[in-house]
């Protein structure tokens, strides 16, 4: 029996990226954080539909990433982003989660779909509000005794992996450690991404994926109405929160998080937001004449060692590689989520990738990471930065805890044309 290959992998003939939006990423306890992660998906997706004009009524898949409970009604999310968005009432809705690669793990399920012939059309959605992660407690349903009644933060206990006792900035530790980056490298590259960052917001090229915020209600027939309200004196949220000017030398005077290289701004931001995209079969583009971002060309998802989950792109990107018979240097932009500047720095070294592709308009560090969104805001901004490149092949990819990584190849349509 031959060898088996690492993780899952698979190639896509027929799957196109149509369009993408997303919500402004805004930090933490910021002007979104009391609106619920079901509310700004909906946003986004009918925002979407007005975007490409293509109509919700063609949807015949709803697939949503989210990973945080973050209000009462999560168990319904799927199906009620898709009831209010104007997805036809027969439409199912299904929720994914891998963590990190939540968004990324959405549009390749999508590809799935539409490869096994269930749907030509499938309206993808990621979303989270780290916000209004909840304060829990697990274990009182059957009453508590004196001084054992515990409360404790979901979101900062999340981060923390039972199965070898490490959070996730040890992880990146941990890398750090095994491929000899230093304090300064990691501080080098966090100032360089919010740098990008920022110059990818002045020139609008963000902008361009962005709709803004306002309270608003969202009405559908036969439903209760919901929607958004900003706080008093928010009119509107144009822009993402957690990109700023970074001086490296601000960089350098922060502590250490976990007394290595780590610090509060070499990690992603913590952010509230959604994003949404439109994965159709070349069926629908051409019926519809529409003209798309992207095609999905294959995608991969490996396990790797819990400890070092933030080496997981790595082995992703090169299964991801052999099942499209590419080569690494085929690649123009290559968009990996930045967990940490350590673990980002890893990859990139592993890989050998040329720093010139690598998240060239900055990445979570610098506009954050809203897990179950990032997946998808990274595929559309990928897409979109090879149209303006007039570039060939990009890879979005993610670490995940726990121990995974996941990538995805997709084609500029102008060359995928050809």
């Amino acid at each position: 029996m031959s060898q088996k290959a690492p993780g899952l992998a698979a190639k896509y003939e027929d799957a196109w990226l149509l369009d993408g939006i997303r919500t402004p990423f805004v930090d933490y306890n910021g002007a979104l954080g009391s609106i619920s992660p079901t509310d700004l998906a909906i946003k986004v997706a009918r925002e979407l539909f007005k975007r490409s004009a293509v109509p919700a009524s063609d949807v015949g898949s709803v697939i949503v990433g989210n990973m945080a409970q973050a209000s009462y009604d999560t168990y319904m999310m799927p199906r009620h982003i898709g009831l209010y968005s104007g997805v036809g009432l027969d439409v199912p809705a299904v929720l994914v989660q891998r963590v990190c690669g939540t968004g990324i793990e959405c549009v390749l399920q999508a590809a799935d779909t539409l490869k096994l012939g269930k749907t030509d059309l499938a309206l993808v959605v990621g979303t989270e509000s780290m916000t209004r992660a909840p304060i829990t407690a697990y274990t009182h349903r059957g009453g508590f005794t004196m001084g054992k009644f515990e409360m404790k933060d979901f979101l900062w206990e999340s981060l923390y992996d039972t199965a070898v006792s490490c959070n996730m900035g040890m992880t990146a530790e941990n890398l750090a450690k095994e491929y000899g980056i230093t304090r300064e490298e990691v501080d080098a590259y966090a100032a360089e991404s919010f740098v990008r960052a920022l110059g990818a917001q002045a020139s609008g090229y963000l902008g361009g994926e962005i709709t803004p915020v306002v309270s608003e209600k969202f009405n559908a027939e036969g439903l209760n109405e919901r929607g958004i309200q900003l706080p008093r004196g928010v009119e509107s949220v144009t822009l993402d929160s957690h990109i700023r000017p970074t001086p490296i030398e601000t960089l350098r005077k922060l502590k250490a998080s976990f007394n290595g290289v780590v610090t509060a701004a070499t990690a992603s931001g913590i952010v509230d937001g959604a994003a949404a995209t439109l994965v159709a079969a070349s069926s629908y583009v051409k019926a519809n004449k529409l003209k798309p971002l992207a095609r999905v060309v294959a995608g991969s998802v490996v396990g790797v060692q819990p400890k070092i989950m933030g080496i997981g792109p790595a082995p992703a990107i090169r299964r991801l590689l052999e099942v499209s018979g590419l080569k690494l240097s085929d690649i123009d932009r290559i968009e990996v989520n930045e967990a940490f500047a350590a673990q980002a720095l890893a990859v990139q070294k592993d890989l050998g990738i040329d720093h010139a592709k690598y998240n060239v308009n900055g990445g979570a560090i610098a506009i954050g990471h809203p897990l179950g969104a990032t997946g998808v805001r990274i595929g559309v901004t990928l897409a979109r930065e090879l149209q303006r490149s007039n570039k060939r092949y990009g890879i979005a990819a993610a670490c995940i805890g726990g121990g995974q990584g996941i990538a995805m190849l997709i084609e500029n349509v102008a060359s995928a044309r050809d």
